[in-house]
């Protein structure tokens, strides 16, 4: 299907035709018509699939540019997340004239952000700690938002955000559809579609063919001092540019960024303790190639929606076994292919054998042999 095909409004229309994107993906095909019909949604679709255009398209569509109040609510687990979807908002909504889209999350000035909501943003895009805040301080009204949509909704509600959703969902009187998008429905999430849903469109993508990811994933085992060569010698044999590399740790994250930019890399990185107006410039340079390689804690895995990822190393074992697809998910997107390398010890060979069985990752096990990679039958 072409998105021709789904008659969108001449406004929307003309900002996908400005696009790369030509092809609806599944859950766009399945999720864009039960929107617009006014349905409740619960969806469950792989990373990297398509889902913010899936909401995004019927939400934008549905904002009156003369209403100043906030219309709709895009709640997200994340800073990253939050200002990636505020993003692709903005983008469907730039031709469509009076449609004005607020992000507001934690580590930005509160006072600026209220501010901000003082112009009368008819969409907000929000983390739900500083939304209950803003709401707190009666600096934002919800009373006449009619839609909410809850984006990577096992994530946050696994974060513990689940009081803080249901008390911002209690205070919109005006709500007459609700759509959640995750990547695994869980208790839960399965329990907030209970209590705020009615007779919600159930959609399932199953990770296969064009809804998934196409990512070739590797395993690589390495002792401590060997993963910095191990890592180098990947990236000159198969010429990887851009990279995101994953740690456990602020300390490994700082460590490596420190190696890898004294041996001339473009490089940065990102971890909870570095400041939200810093996170922000290096997530725009790394967008527009100013930087190939970015290094990251998991902070960050669920917030990277960047195009044109080479490769992704898991640098240590994630601490969760969700975290690893968390983490490959950073590349393949789009219909792109990319490539997955998980460095592990041998004390460690337990662990990964629980991630590749519980996660079900098809993972070939790699070695390096004089600078070359050779495949372990």
């Amino acid at each position: 299907m072409t998105f021709e095909e789904l008659e969108l409004s001449h406004e929307v229309a003309r900002a996908i035709n400005a696009t790369k994107y030509t092809e609806v993906t599944e859950i766009q095909r399945k999720a864009i018509p039960e929107m617009r019909r006014g349905r409740d949604i619960i969806a469950k679709a792989p990373t990297g699939t398509g889902k913010t255009f899936a909401f995004g398209i019927p939400l934008v569509e549905g904002i009156d540019p003369k209403d100043k109040n906030v219309q709709a609510l895009v709640l997200a687990p994340t800073r990253e997340l939050t200002i990636q979807i505020a993003e692709q908002l903005r983008l469907l909504a730039q031709f469509k004239n009076g449609v004005r889209i607020q992000a507001v999350y934690g580590g930005q000035s509160i006072n600026k952000q209220m501010e901000n909501l003082r112009r009368r943003p008819n969409v907000i895009v929000a983390t739900p700690g500083r939304l209950t805040d803003l709401m707190n301080r009666k600096a934002i009204n919800l009373d006449s938002t009619t839609l909410a949509v809850l984006d990577e909704a096992d994530e946050m509600l696994d974060m513990g955000f689940i009081n803080d959703v249901r008390a911002i969902l209690d205070r919109l009187p005006s709500m007459k559809q609700m759509a959640m998008f995750s990547a695994t429905i869980s208790r839960e999430v399965m329990d907030i579609g209970w209590l705020y849903q009615r007779d919600a469109a159930e959609i399932t993508v199953e990770p296969l063919a064009e809804s998934m990811p196409l990512i070739d994933q590797y395993a690589v085992e390495c002792y401590s001092g060997s993963k910095l060569p191990t890592l180098l010698d990947i990236m000159e044999c198969k010429g990887y540019r851009r990279v995101i590399i994953f740690t456990n740790t602020k300390k490994m994250t700082d460590r490596l960024y420190t190696q890898l930019a004294a041996k001339g890399f473009l490089v940065d990185c990102l971890h909870g303790d570095i400041r939200q107006s810093t996170r922000n410039r290096i997530m725009q340079e790394f967008k527009q190639g100013d930087i190939d390689m970015l290094v990251a804690t998991d902070v960050a895995a669920r917030g990277i929606d960047v195009s044109g990822i080479d490769a992704v190393f898991s640098y240590d074992v994630p601490q969760e076994n969700a975290y690893y697809l968390h983490r490959i998910g950073r590349t393949g997107r789009a219909r792109n292919t990319g490539a997955s390398y998980i460095f592990y010890t041998l004390a460690e060979k337990f662990k990964l054998d629980d991630i590749i069985r519980l996660t079900k990752s098809d993972v070939t096990f790699i070695k390096i042999n004089n600078h070359r990679i050779e495949e372990i039958k």
